[in-house]
């Protein structure tokens, strides 16, 4: 393949700079406008600021978004687990870690004694929820800031995964 020759011009970039600067230079005085605007207290379309007011402002997050595991109780409010270890097989991280116990209810095998988590480890790839055949773990609370100043905090145990609710879905629109 023959490599084309570039002219004088071309090779001083110039023109391609220009058009660079002049993309940035657009979008530098739209969001400045946007932004000014709010700072008066007149109303921005959502489409006029590209950046968001955050902690104040939140996106919405999708459904489908992976964010911090839960346990799901059954109606007496136990776990839902019966410790079949399935999720600490599939996971590739290797950050659940389950004691089995025998469960009091005769027509139930097992249950978890400690369902531990360690978000430390975690990569939030789903196996664990699609790898549960009684649909016990979930990863919908919308959770998604979990910040510890220890490792130890970053564990958490089947108390603390039970305490999750699942995230509300506000229509949009």
């Amino acid at each position: 393949m023959r490599k084309e020759e570039l002219t004088f011009w071309e090779q001083l970039y110039i023109p391609q700079i220009y058009e660079g600067l002049k993309v940035t230079a657009r979008h530098f005085f739209k969001n400045m406008k946007g932004h000014i605007a709010r700072l008066l207290g007149r109303p921005v379309k959502d489409d006029e600021t590209v950046t968001i007011q955050y902690p104040e402002e939140r996106r919405p997050l999708s459904p489908r978004l992976r964010s911090l595991h839960r346990l799901v109780k059954r109606a007496d409010g136990t776990p839902r687990c019966v410790a079949c270890m399935m999720c600490e097989t599939i996971c590739p991280a290797r950050c659940i870690y389950i004691v089995a116990a025998e469960h009091p209810n005769p027509d139930i095998e097992k249950r978890p004694a400690r369902f531990d988590i360690d978000l430390g480890k975690c990569i939030f790839c789903g196996y664990c929820v699609e790898a549960c055949p009684e649909d016990a773990i979930r990863m919908d609370t919308g959770i998604l800031e979990f910040a510890a100043y220890t490792r130890q905090d970053m564990i958490y145990t089947m108390e603390r995964l039970l305490a999750h609710e699942p995230m509300k879905i506000t229509s949009q629109g």
